[in-house]
């Protein structure tokens, strides 16, 4: 008589059930470390718009501007940048983007459970012709689905230095998702 290999039940349910516990500790470390990519991909981008404005405005003499924008095409009057941005060139300083004026990016919004606000009074951020920017300094506050012990805080200064800071509360409650 031929012996016949294979699985039985019960050895196919107890890889079953070791498969189970491995994924259940393997995906949240895996979601974790995605969020925490998005984040640096979304600080990543806000870092080179700024330097970008920044050193067009400085090279130029014309304002550089970055505002929030729900469509690529407008400015928002919102302190949420999460739905993405744009930075353009402003020669009549309206801080408004109007037609001729050139758009040096357009950033599409931002992927998984990432927020980005800025400080309530700061919705549009302005170059001069100097490099620096008009208006006091600004917080950036950038939080994902990690949650608020992983947010991010960027303060950029009057002469266009950044530094990394500490979120506040308010900041944390308005920015982080719940």
């Amino acid at each position: 008589m031929k012996s016949q290999t294979g699985f039985t039940l019960i050895e196919l349910m107890i890889v079953m059930a070791i498969a189970a516990v491995l994924l259940g500790v393997a995906l949240p470390a895996f979601s974790g470390g995605l969020e925490a990519a998005r984040s640096l991909e979304a600080r990543s981008s806000l870092l080179s718009s700024l330097q970008s404005a920044s050193g067009r405005a400085a090279l130029t003499g014309v304002h550089g501007v970055l505002c929030p924008s729900l469509d690529g095409v407008a400015c928002a009057d919102s302190p949420d940048w999460s739905g993405g941005w744009l930075v353009f060139m402003d020669p009549n300083a309206s801080r408004e983007l109007e037609g001729g004026e050139r758009i040096l990016h357009v950033q599409p919004p931002l992927t998984g459970k990432v927020h980005l606000r800025t400080t309530v009074g700061r919705i549009r951020i302005v170059f001069q012709g100097n490099g620096g920017n008009a208006g006091s300094n600004v917080t950036f506050t950038l939080c994902d689905g990690r949650g608020p012990a992983r947010a991010q805080a960027l303060i950029m200064s009057n002469t266009g230095g950044l530094r990394d800071g500490t979120a506040t509360a308010a900041n944390l409650a308005a920015t982080c998702p719940r």
